[in-house]
């Protein structure tokens, strides 16, 4: 939010602070200042008023006039310039800059002949002073300055604007008068209200405004209109204009400039209507009918749904509620009778409003945040003061207003001693209780708490919502006190040893593993766009990952996994010419449950591109295999015991994303865990303009399955004894998966190995075509045997052998290749 300081010095005496101090106080009181910008014209040496005595047509140019100009007997008299504008005329007062002086840009004015005709000077634009954005002719200074004036003391004097974030908490403080009430309590000096004094009413006018009627109570609890007869549109005052142009907003004509200056003044917004286009002489506060539509002041047809509320007339919608007015009922050069709307809405209404339209405003800004609804009578009786004062007109009648006055009385009681117990030093009552009425925080009664100390019930103001418990008055006088008046202490305290979250224990092992694999870690957005849930999850996991309200269009679901914002990040990178092809991110996925509702998991991914990085040793490209042992690292990390699951087959819409054939997935989530891997899908890498082949990895888990204690790793002595090794060739059918074989095979072997272990089965050949059977295949074996303690004899080595085999063809289906 912008502050101009001659503004709050309307409320506040500031004079004698410099700028660097009204910033500091501002940051000790809580908000943070982003910037201080200083407006109006910089100091400008041999810049001066002068007067256009003649205009000559050039005689080498059908565009350019030779004027001149009178500069001031101190600046050489009479100067001769050649001029290109074409807004001035004889007679008039214009900014000229002299022979020697530099304006804005460092642009120096030197003797120069133009088309042939010698120039001496410049006369000057608003934007060449930098006191405006207006190009398109000379500044012409209409208040008729004296001639030869330093153009710096015939100009206004400029503003310092500070620009500062205001905590979603203090909504009071959105506003001049809100930071001004601040501003005095730091500084212990007196705050000035503005002046809200109205002329005496005239007789109501129905014909203007004769009902206010409000359909939804919990939506719009207080509805105020009231009416101005008889005004006139024109420009603001130049005060006003400033002021406005300062903190951001373009000023219009009078009676816009007085809503938006009231709405910066006290931070509550207002809205004007031209009396003549309410149809019916009415207004009602309803929700939106199906089909209602409305051109807002953006030039824009909305098309309103029936969770909008709206403000119309008899006839039709005139305004959408709290955000912005409709073309149909705004003021016009034409309008002479206003009805003043001060209302309060229900600022989740609003906020949802809002974001379902994608349409924000400095009025939407305020009502979001809370408006201190007891404050609109006085917001009433200050924009009446300000139309009647700077447009002409007459107050009509009284203001019709719908809505009780909503009760507001609190009362929160506290004790000095427990203050300074919870500070932790030093600070007297008397100080207490300064900072405290400084912000208007009033001690109402004294008594005594049950340990015998003092206590204070203090009455909080309307404005102050945020204040309902002791400990938030401790951070008000603490506040207001100084927090630099802390002193300095050593602080001691305990060492508490803990064990870490198991999600954060899991994330560090697995940044461990893959940094160390040559990954660069990413953190992504958890909001995806509907385009990516579906490419990653699928269709069917739109509607359950969908937010409600989403801020912008791509970040409107929940992501069901990491590979979307990873791949974001690689093609960034590969657009950059950055050599990154290792990238991975661990953090939280979301899926939707069989029974309705959302798993939060804990998951990591990863994406392995083709390297672009020209090594003079190029290094072994990865595949299907290298992703598959990643994922088994990891996953051994936690009890999930991936590598036992099956590889399950996947339908279309759960493949989505990964390339036919060439991708996996394992676990389930109703075991808590799942895990996805091989090649991503080429025909989507290229719609996503990335470059080459994509092998992808993800892992998700429930966070409880990490929390269960897993088998702890103990070293196994080896042996130091020869190995025996024997080779088996099975036939299967074609569609047996070799993992089970090789479960079978393994679990067989390890019952015939008596007296010595078997020490591993690994497939070391697969062959499927001549000799054999038609929907056949041969997987080779390779079985290794054991013992710790000799070295095996050949003798039981075959007797274990043969009794595999023999297994294998009694119990299994598969036959023993010869």
């Amino acid at each position: 939010m912008k502050l101009s300081k001659s503004w709050l010095q309307d409320y506040v005496d500031l004079a004698d602070l410099s700028d660097d101090q009204i910033a500091e106080a501002i940051t000790q009181l809580g908000f943070e200042v982003e910037g201080i910008e200083h407006t109006g014209a910089p100091q400008l040496e041999n810049v001066v008023v002068g007067e256009i005595l003649s205009r000559d047509a050039h005689p080498n140019s059908d565009h350019l006039g030779i004027c001149q100009v009178a500069v001031g007997d101190a600046n050489g008299g009479t100067k001769r310039i050649v001029c290109g504008a074409q807004n001035y005329k004889v007679g008039d007062r214009v900014p000229v800059a002299l022979i020697g002086a530099v304006l804005p840009g460092d642009f120096k004015i030197k003797p120069a002949k133009i088309r042939g005709e010698a120039s001496e000077g410049m006369m000057c634009s608003g934007k060449e002073l930098s006191i405006g954005d207006d190009h398109s002719g000379l500044l012409i200074l209409t208040s008729r300055p004296e001639i030869g004036l330093p153009i710096n003391d015939a100009l206004p004097e400029g503003d310092v604007v500070f620009d500062i974030e205001i905590t979603p908490n203090r909504p009071d403080c959105q506003s001049h008068l809100g930071v001004a009430r601040e501003l005095a309590a730091w500084f212990r000096r007196e705050l000035r209200y503005p002046d809200t004094t109205v002329p005496a009413a005239a007789p109501a006018r129905p014909d203007l405004l004769k009902h206010v009627q409000v359909d939804d109570q919990e939506g719009c609890p207080v509805y105020t209109g009231t009416v101005v007869a008889g005004v006139k549109v024109g420009p603001s005052p130049d005060w006003m204009q400033q002021r406005l142009t300062a903190v951001g907003l373009r000023p219009i004509n009078n009676l816009v400039d007085i809503g938006n200056y009231v709405m910066l003044e006290y931070g509550q917004p207002m809205h004007a209507f031209d009396a003549s286009k309410l149809g019916g002489q009415s207004i009602i506060v309803r929700r939106a009918r199906e089909g209602e539509s409305l051109v807002t002041l953006d030039e824009k047809d909305r098309k309103l749904s029936p969770d909008t509320l709206l403000i119309a007339d008899a006839e039709k919608p005139v305004v959408i509620a709290g955000i912005m007015g409709g073309e149909n009922s705004g003021v016009s050069d034409d309008t002479t009778d206003l009805v003043l709307e001060v209302a309060a809405f229900r600022r989740q209404l609003i906020r949802a409003t809002s974001r379902r339209l994608q349409l924000s405003s400095d009025s939407s800004y305020r009502y979001e945040r809370g408006i201190d609804v007891h404050m609109i009578p006085e917001v009433i009786r200050r924009a009446v003061h300000l139309v009647t004062t700077l447009a002409g007109g007459q107050l009509c009648g009284e203001t019709l207003r719908v809505g009780n006055d909503l009760p507001w009385e609190r009362e929160v009681t506290l004790s000095p001693a427990w203050v300074r117990a919870r500070l932790g030093f030093e600070v007297s009552d008397a100080d207490q209780r300064a900072a405290l009425e400084a912000l208007d925080l009033l001690i109402v009664r004294e008594s005594e708490d049950d340990a015998g100390n003092a206590a204070w019930t203090v009455r909080i103001p309307s404005w102050r919502k945020d204040l309902d418990r002791p400990i938030d008055l401790v951070e008000e006088i603490l506040r207001v006190h100084g927090t630099a008046k802390i002193p300095e202490r050593t602080v001691t305290g305990p060492g508490l040893l803990v064990e870490d979250d198991p999600v954060a224990e899991f994330n560090r092992a697995v940044r461990s593993i893959l940094v160390g694999q040559n990954f660069n870690e990413c953190v992504t957005y958890t909001l995806r766009a509907k385009a990516d849930v579906a490419r990653w999850g699928g269709e069917s996991q739109v509607d359950p990952l969908g937010l409600a309200n989403p801020f912008v269009e791509d970040q409107s679901h929940l992501r069901p996994s990491l590979v979307g914002g990873l791949l974001d990040s690689l093609k960034l990178n590969q657009a950059r010419g950055n050599a990154v092809s290792r990238l991975f991110e661990t953090g939280r996925v979301f899926l939707p449950h069989k029974n309705g509702g959302l798993q939060e998991c804990a998951a990591v991914g990863f994406v392995i591109a083709e390297s672009t990085d020209a090594a003079w040793l190029k290094r072994e490209p990865a595949d299907f295999y290298t992703v598959k042992r990643l994922i088994e690292s990891i996953s051994e990390l936690t009890t999930a015991g991936l590598a036992r699951q099956p590889h399950l087959a996947t339908d279309d819409e759960a493949s989505a994303g990964w390339q036919d054939g060439h991708a996996t997935l394992q676990g389930n989530m109703a075991y808590g865990f799942t895990a996805r891997y091989g090649l991503l899908d080429l025909a989507q890498l290229k719609a996503l303009d990335i470059e080459g082949k994509v092998y992808a990895g993800v892992f998700a888990i429930l966070p409880e399955r990490l929390g269960q204690g897993g088998k702890r790793s103990r070293y196994q002595p080896f042996s130091l004894q020869p190995a025996a090794l024997r080779d088996v060739a099975l036939v299967v059918d074609e569609s047996e998966q070799a993992g089970d074989v090789l479960k079978e095979l393994t679990k067989h072997a390890r019952k015939a190995a008596q007296g010595f272990d078997l020490e591993d089965v690994s497939l070391f050949d697969v062959y499927q075509g001549k000799g054999l059977p038609e929907g056949k295949k041969s997987l080779a074996f390779s079985l290794t045997f054991r013992a710790a303690d000799r070295t095996l004899k050949d003798e039981e080595v075959n007797q274990a052998f043969t009794k595999v085999l023999e297994q294998i063809a009694s119990k299994t289906s598969y036959t023993v290749r010869q």
